[in-house]
């Protein structure tokens, strides 16, 4: 069974999230609720998908990306951020993002990620 992190600000997007995923048979692992607390279960947990938030308290999503990429170069992370933040996505591609899905986000989409990342990771 593959393994996921599931990382937002909002309790009910990770409830959400995680729910999805363990539908489409992933074992939600962990939740955090900001970037830093992301980056330290990144480095317990060693998840096979991270799904990140971008704008969270203490540290946003685009820093934690950046630092759990230069620990894990390998990493696989799909943002999750709202409509308008273009260059947010951008900047996450940029940093090594695999997916992004935009909230509100198509249960259906979110589930098709999954199942296309779960035949990837090892």
């Amino acid at each position: 069974m593959k393994r996921l992190l599931v990382v937002d600000d909002a309790m009910f997007m990770r409830r959400l999230i995680g729910g999805v995923a363990r539908d489409a048979g992933w074992e939600v692992v962990g939740e955090a609720a900001d970037g830093a607390e992301a980056v330290s279960l990144y480095l317990e947990l060693r998840p096979d998908l991270v799904t990140m938030d971008l704008v969270m308290p203490i540290m946003g999503g685009l820093d934690a990306l950046r630092s759990i990429r230069e620990l894990d170069p390998e990493a696989k992370v799909v943002v999750i951020t709202a409509v308008d933040q273009k260059q947010s996505v951008l900047d996450a591609i940029r940093l090594g993002a695999i997916d992004f899905v935009v909230k509100p986000f198509d249960r259906d989409r979110v589930t098709g990620l999954l199942r296309k990342f779960a035949g990837s990771a090892p």
